[in-house]
């Protein structure tokens, strides 16, 4: 039997505010500073940096969809792979000198770990559409 009441409600609203904070905070940020000083400054490690709050959020998330059945396949898949590719791609910036700085950011090493960050900004994105599907189920009407 699904539970769809309060508790699954406020577990899904905070999962999928948490989870789509990380991936919005560059975006909006990048627009704030070009609109106060006319410059484009993207941060495209800060969701990688904010992993924390995505961390939390998916959580959530999932304790949500698995009390109300339904988007844990969306919310499990994609927390999973972006766990393992935030702590894939900073094992291999460590390895191979890029996170100390003793390799210049040049090279397949370095297309390889901004290639993971990428791919994990993107499960991100896919465990935050669980939660946006999620609470879309949780607010359908019975019947």
């Amino acid at each position: 039997m699904a539970k769809k009441g309060v508790f699954t409600k406020i577990l899904a609203i905070v999962g999928t505010i948490l989870a789509w904070f990380p991936i919005l905070a560059p975006v909006l940020l990048s627009l704030a500073k070009m609109l106060a000083d006319g410059i484009f400054r993207f941060d495209y490690l800060m969701p990688a940096e904010l992993f924390p709050f995505a961390l939390a959020g998916g959580l959530l998330l999932l304790w949500a969809a698995l009390r109300a059945k339904t988007q844990v396949k969306i919310i499990g898949w994609g927390l999973g792979a972006a766990v393992v590719l935030l702590g894939g791609s900073q094992a291999l910036a460590v390895v191979t000198g890029l996170a100390s700085g003793s390799t210049e950011p040049t090279g397949w090493v370095w297309a390889v770990v901004l290639a993971a960050i990428i791919a994990y900004a993107l499960a991100l994105v896919a465990v935050a559409v669980g939660g946006v599907l999620l609470l879309r189920d949780a607010y359908k009407p019975e019947g």
